[in-house]
């Protein structure tokens, strides 16, 4: 096991180089001067244009800029954006956000996709099944914005049960974006749950237990429920390291101050050095957590074994 960690984490060396390297390439390629974009309708100088040239290398060849970039990565620098901020207090102070509405999210997925799942699964082609699957099948057509919008507008204006925008409230502010984000994801462990669980009550080891007379509540949870783990827990793995980087349209409907949105406003005034540490950070986020659904592997089914 220890052997494995170590190689798949000696990986992610080249996978963050190559990654950082791809977006560096599509920030170049955005079309537009940045500079133009820093001074808006403002009028800069034509020696005040050189300078920031000058300062963010923007005047050099792509290979030499990200060399640049890279080496000065290495040594444990972010770089800056445009107005003279470093980019790790940018991480730093967005980072905080994202992660407890993706801690929600991750909450509102897991127990209630699971549940559901495992409910429907128990009563195949009733009506809770069939409303399960009518709703996941509604959440996945439904764009995330249009469901902010509706929360915000049923949730917080009408009912007044949430805050509509900001963080003023503390965690509250976190529920509703937190459950409009995991809608979609939450109605994809629903329904993997529901599968698994069924091809595992069709397993022949289920209808020995039954036979043997194992009482209802252990078939299902510990035969059946944790025999089904592995897709569900393979799902909310890669989700996490998704919903870490993925959150920009709900953090711009309901007004967070996350990551998602240092992301979108990095993109619009073409700030190389904040998307690219930012979204380089989100591809290690994504890799750790699948590492850890890897290890978590082994935990659930004894019978996978790591050399």
């Amino acid at each position: 096991m220890t052997r494995f960690v170590i190689r798949r984490l000696l990986l992610t060396i080249p996978i963050l180089i190559g990654a950082s390297l791809l977006i560096y390439a599509m920030v170049y390629a955005l079309p537009g001067d940045p500079v133009r974009a820093l001074a808006g309708d403002r009028p800069i100088s034509p020696a005040v244009q050189a300078q920031i040239r000058a300062d963010y290398n923007l005047d050099d060849p792509f290979a030499v800029q990200y060399g640049k970039y890279l080496w000065a990565l290495l040594h444990g620098d972010f770089g800056s954006d445009f107005s003279g901020r470093p980019v790790l207090e940018t991480i730093s102070q967005r980072l905080p956000v994202t992660v407890k509405l993706t801690v929600v999210a991750v909450v509102f997925e897991t127990l209630f996709g699971i549940a559901a799942g495992i409910l429907a699964s128990l009563r195949r082609n009733s009506f809770f099944d069939n409303l399960v699957l009518i709703s996941t099948t509604m959440l996945v057509s439904i764009p995330v914005f249009v469901l902010g919008f509706l929360a915000q507008f049923v949730f917080g204006f009408k009912l007044g049960w949430f805050p509509i925008a900001g963080l003023a409230d503390g965690w509250l502010s976190y529920l509703l974006p937190g459950l409009v984000l995991a809608s979609l994801s939450m109605a994809y462990v629903a329904r993997l749950t529901r599968t698994a669980m069924l091809e595992a009550f069709s397993a022949d080891y289920i209808r020995t237990a039954r036979a043997k007379g194992v009482g209802s509540n252990r078939i299902v949870f510990r035969h059946a429920f944790r025999n089904s783990l592995i897709p569900v827990v393979t799902f909310i793995g890669a989700d996490i390291g998704s919903l870490l980087g993925g959150a920009i349209v709900t953090e711009s409907v309901f007004n967070l101050p996350g990551l998602g949105r240092a992301i979108f406003d990095a993109v619009r005034a073409q700030e190389g050095p904040v998307v690219v540490g930012i979204v380089t950070l989100m591809v290690f986020f994504y890799i750790f957590f699948n590492l850890a659904v890897d290890v978590l592997y082994a935990v659930i089914d004894p019978r996978i074994r790591y050399g």
